[in-house]
């Protein structure tokens, strides 16, 4: 692995791969940046990096000295669908027992070489007791156990988590960038739709990603047309509810509420004092959603008609709409 895997992080991927070469390699990472910004897949290659013995391929799926710690599904129903390999909800939060499990691990020797990696995905989601037992894992780790910690959000943290770890920022990316993801993971898409998810993302690759994946570009064009002209008739929030579709998938549902909020984002620096506290509001509640869309099973129609009405309430001023 290198950095030219992760178009727009070289510079992340570079601090690391200097850090790993050194004699006194830190022992907890903060892989820190907005969600979308490929975090969860360099922690992997890290970790692959970090267990590597000679020039041995390393399976991050499968290496024993690799451990991954994210959400676990709901309920036993949901566990069989994972096993099966269709999708599954998760629970809310990564529990205080996964972490006590990782902790007895950790009183045990590595398996393969003189190295483990624990991966947090996120560390954002980890229960409150979940937290206060990682920390006693951090203050006091076992010999060859390196922790890298994935936050979306890192002021979640405790500041005496951060300040134990090394922390690596995640910028979001160029246009470029984001077009060359797209162009590598989705050469077939047509150069309309890419445009448009570039347009969309925010600088997230992740959520460029989901807009082609998903063909969201007229959702996009349809958010962005309620924030600035509003929807008093109510009728792009019909036409959004259209676009959803009547049985739309829970990642399709997921991938909507990411880019509302991105598009809520968007707005920020422009906006006057007045409509950035709207824009925040809406914002936040859009936030807690996403938060419960993955456990609560939402009605599709309206949830999206709740992220038209939030989007509403966000809307530029008519003055302001009439005279850019």
């Amino acid at each position: 692995m290198n950095a030219s895997a992760f178009i727009g992080q070289d510079a992340a991927w570079r601090e690391w791969s200097l850090a790993l070469q050194s004699d006194r390699l830190h022992h907890a990472w903060l892989l820190a940046g907005a969600k979308g910004l490929g975090k969860g897949g360099f922690a992997l290659a890290a970790a692959c990096e970090l267990v590597r013995e000679g020039g041995a391929p390393v399976d991050p799926a499968s290496h024993p000295d690799i451990h991954v710690l994210s959400h676990l599904p709901a309920t036993d129903d949901e566990a069989k669908k994972k096993v099966d390999g269709k999708p599954y909800q998760t629970k809310r939060n990564i529990t205080v027992d996964q972490i006590r499990g990782m902790i007895r691990r950790l009183s045990t020797k590595p398996t393969m070489g003189s190295r483990r990696a624990i991966v947090i995905d996120p560390a954002d989601d980890l229960e409150k007791g979940a937290v206060n037992a990682l920390l006693k894992a951090l203050e006091e780790p076992p010999a060859g156990t390196f922790f890298l910690l994935i936050a979306h959000q890192p002021g979640r943290l405790l500041p005496t988590v951060r300040s134990r770890c090394r922390v690596l920022r995640f910028a979001p990316l160029g246009p470029d960038e984001l077009a060359a993801v797209l162009r590598r993971d989705h050469p077939e898409a047509d150069a309309a739709l890419r445009e448009a998810a570039v347009a969309a993302a925010d600088g997230s690759p992740g959520l460029a990603l989901a807009v082609v994946e998903h063909d969201l570009a007229r959702i996009h064009a349809l958010m962005m047309r309620i924030l600035h002209l509003g929807d008093d008739d109510l009728r792009a929030r019909g036409e959004l509810a259209d676009a959803m579709g009547a049985r739309p998938s829970r990642d399709r549902q997921l991938a909507v509420l990411e880019l509302a909020r991105a598009t809520l984002a968007s707005q920020l620096r422009e906006a006057s004092p007045h409509r950035q506290a709207a824009l925040i509001e809406a914002h936040s509640t859009l936030t807690r959603l996403s938060a419960q869309a993955p456990t609560y099973n939402f009605d599709a129609g309206l949830l999206i008609l709740e992220i038209g009405g939030l989007l509403a309430s966000a809307a530029m001023p008519r003055d302001a709409a009439r005279h850019p």
